[in-house]
């Protein structure tokens, strides 16, 4: 599915939508350059899931964020600042990947071998002409390897 966002409130509302689809046990894959939005889209999801805390920072150096929603744990992960596959793999993420957990992992092409199988894959970029404009493209797959 291909959306196209004019603003920060027009993602959110996306990401509110996509939220209503989701169940323990999922990951969601968010990637796209520094800048495209996946912390604003990963936000939204979390408060369309019930997560309550006033500040949902950015994992960027904890890494982990760790969440409870309406009917849900929520694991927001960011992997940009980690080097490997191993690496990632030594901080227990495989057990965000099963219930009660709804994973939203950025950066997740630093490790797609530790991803399941089934994967929902949302890619965000920034339009050339227009920078508040976004192009959402959701996908339910697994990525490929080499990405």
């Amino acid at each position: 599915m291909k959306l196209v966002s004019h603003s920060q409130e027009q993602t959110e509302k996306i990401a509110a939508d996509f939220a209503a689809s989701l169940k323990a046990g999922e990951a969601v894959a968010l990637s796209g350059e520094l800048g495209a939005g996946k912390s604003v889209f990963a936000r939204a999801v979390m408060r369309a899931l019930g997560v309550k805390d006033e500040a949902l920072p950015s994992p960027t150096f904890a890494i982990i964020q760790e969440y409870q929603a309406a009917q849900c744990r929520v694991a927001h992960m960011d992997w940009y600042r980690l080097d490997d596959a191993d690496e990632i793999d030594m901080l227990g993420v495989r057990e965000y990947l099963q219930p009660p957990w709804i994973s939203l992992i950025e950066w997740p092409e630093r490790a797609w071998n530790i991803l399941k199988q089934d994967i929902t894959h949302v890619h965000l970029s920034v339009s050339e002409s227009d920078p508040d404009q976004r192009q959402i493209v959701i996908e339910h797959a697994k990525p490929a390897a080499n990405q």
